[in-house]
Formats: C-alpha cells, structure tokens, sequence
C-alpha cells in the first residue's frame, strides 16, 4: 500500500519543518517534498495537522512492569535471586498485551527499548520493541540490544537488607568487576580450545552474553544517578573495553563536559520523578539544557511506569520552561535515542529510505491540547487501526 500524506506541517527533526508532503512505498519513506504526486497512492489530506517520526524511548520497563498485576514483587522486571544474572532475557517476559502499549502508542511512543530493573549489579538482556503487533516476536527489532547492570541505591538496598553481597557502592563495583573477570577467563578458554581444535564444552549463558558486551557487539546499559556512580561506570567501561550506555544520569549535568570528552551518551530521566531516594536529591530540570549545550549525546525516557509512556511529550516539555531549546527535546525524543540504540539509519527522522513511522498530531506535541490521531508503524496504520 502507497500512501501520499499532503498538505502536513512536517517535522523532519533533521532538518527545519515546513508544510509539505511525505510518499511511503512499501514500509518505507519513498519522498519528503513541499509537493508530491503520485497517482497510485491513497491520499491522506493532513492540511492543518502535524506530522511526526514516532517517539523512541531507549528505557522503559513496559511489558514486564505490567498494569494491573499488582505490588513491584509480582513484576517481571528482576531476577532477585542472585546479584549476576546475565543470562536472563525481557524477551521471555515481555507481555504484548500489556495495557499501557496501546497508550503509549496514543502518546506517540512507536519504538522502545526494553530493559530488566535496577536490582541485580548485572541483570539481564534488554530488547528492542516496535508496538506493531500482538505477537512479542513480530514486535522484536533486536535482542539482545544491551545488557542492564546497575550501580548505587537499588543494588545495595536489594542485597544489603538480606545481609548479603553487595551491601555497599564497593560491593556494587567489585561484582561487576568480578562478572567482566570470568569472563574474560571463559572467552580465553573457549580460545585456546578452538585452536587446539578442540570442542569448547564448558558453555554458560551468563558468559556468553558478557563476552558480547567485551567485543562490543552490544552495549553495557548501566543505570547510574549520582556522579560518583557514572564515574564508576566509565571506569569500568575503560578497565574491560566495553562500550556504554548511563542510564538515568541525574547528576550527569555536574560533569557534562567530563561525559562529552568521553563520548559516552546517556539517557536520562524521569524528569518528573519524587525525589524519592538520597541519589535523587540533585534531580534538575535544567539538566537537558546543559547536556545539550555541552554537546553529550542525550535521549530523554520516562522510565515507564514511573512516567507513562504516554506521556512522553508531556514530560519533555517541561524542559522547555527551563531553557532548554525545541529541537534539542525533539532530537532527545527521535534520531537521538535512535542513535543510541544503534538504528539512525532506521527510525528517528521523516527522510527517504527510513522506516516509515509516522504519527499524526492534532497541534505540536508540546501543546497541552495535542493528541495523537494516527500512527503509522512501517508505513502500515496501527492507530487507530
């Protein structure tokens, strides 16, 4: 199916909006022009209405911290059972027909990446997801995409209360540090096995995906919100060679430049969190203009269900009211959290060639007064559907 969406007020976010037009072909965005004809393709008059790239949010707990399950013990987002869980995965608990997905697509949200919770030092595999079905392995975009581990409060609080390790910012680091130690071991093993040409029988999930993270073909996503915490991070991301993603980053703005000169992104949020907890305590909502004017790569989440995902255009225009620029929020909203997640050439701005996943707003997101009235998901209509 072609479609020909006329008369919009695009925004591309990789270039300025104008009024204009957008042909899909075949999932795909086919052209970008002030004026397009194509006599094959389904005419979708948008004259007055606004025309998006589907929001990406690149951490969000949805399909694992389900609505109406009940208590955080009855979620599926932490393996707390032991501190180093590495083998496990969201995509084994991920609940398609978790509520909040269709809302999240009424608030914009067509992309997210999914991550296990904060318990665990090293806890489990994350996934990317895209809300174009009902089948969790037609939604998969990749997996796995990262591996979530954590520093700080949670860890400590979890494990400290049963009077075990870790109990303290010490034990947090000296278990990651002992996990990226095996494995190193094990990828030294498996090596020399397959030199002797001999078979390798000692095999272990948790290890397997740790040697991923070593060889950089997926990230480390490690949530961290105090300073002290993200420095902890980078220093182990420089001690084992691993690429890395700071989830949260709270305190990331009293270190931006130190963040930019490592070329380490993060993403932030919630904005709108209670400060519930000491690490929370230097939250600050001009946080995004100063990651933005320091020039670190920056996307903005909503830590759903802390903040619905349907609220995503809510919650980032609070930034606004505290200096921080339109384009730098949009970009936190699409191609930057596209480029975190590794598919810029996919999603995350309206040009030809990328996937075709579009929403229609009745006026600009940031207008309390805006709604989602469409979204295309690779070029094929899934609200209202």
């Amino acid at each position: 199916m072609e479609h020909l969406f006329k008369r919009a007020t695009i925004y591309p976010i990789t270039s300025e909006p104008f009024v204009g037009d957008v042909l899909v072909k075949d999932g795909k965005i086919a052209a970008i022009a002030e004026k397009l004809d194509d006599p094959n393709a389904e005419i979708v008059d948008l004259t007055g209405k606004y025309l998006f790239p589907g929001f990406v949010d690149a951490h969000s707990h949805i399909g694992i911290m389900e609505e109406s399950v009940g208590t955080f013990y009855y979620q599926d987002s932490n393996e707390m059972t032991e501190p180093v869980t590495a083998q496990v995965s969201v995509v084994d608990a991920f609940n398609p027909d978790d509520a909040a997905i269709d809302r999240a697509l009424a608030g914009g949200v067509t992309t997210v990446m999914v991550v296990p919770g904060s318990a665990n030092p090293v806890g489990g595999q994350g996934a990317i997801f895209k809300f174009r079905s009902k089948i969790v392995d037609e939604m998969l975009v990749r997996a796995p995409a990262g591996l979530k581990m954590a520093l700080g409060e949670n860890p400590k609080r979890v494990y400290g209360s049963a009077n075990k390790q870790p109990s303290t910012r010490l034990g947090n680091a000296a278990i990651i540090r002992a996990y990226f130690t095996k494995v190193k071991n094990y990828m030294a093993k498996k090596e020399a096995a397959e030199k002797e040409g001999k078979p390798f029988a000692e095999q272990d999930l948790a290890m397997e995906v740790g040697e991923l993270v070593l060889k950089r073909k997926i990230p480390a996503r490690i949530h961290a919100h105090r300073k002290d915490d993200i420095l902890t991070a980078i220093r182990l991301s420089e001690e084992f060679g691993f690429d890395l993603v700071i989830e949260h980053g709270t305190e990331g703005y009293l270190i931006a430049d130190y963040i930019r000169s490592k070329g380490v992104p993060l993403v932030i949020g919630p904005l709108l969190s209670f400060r519930s907890k000491v690490e929370l305590k230097n939250l600050s909502y001009e946080s995004v203009r100063i990651l933005n004017e320091a020039g670190v790569l920056t996307a903005l989440m909503c830590d759903h269900p802390v903040i619905h995902l349907e609220h995503t255009a809510v919650q980032a225009a609070v930034a606004l009211r505290y200096g921080a620029r339109e384009s730098d929020i949009l970009r936190m909203l699409t191609i930057n959290p596209a480029q975190i997640l590794g598919l810029e050439a996919e999603i995350g701005s309206i040009e030809p060639g990328k996937n075709a996943d579009l929403v229609v707003w009745s006026d600009h997101p940031f207008d309390m007064r805006a709604k989602v009235e469409r979204v295309y998901i690779d070029g094929k209509e899934v609200l209202p559907g």
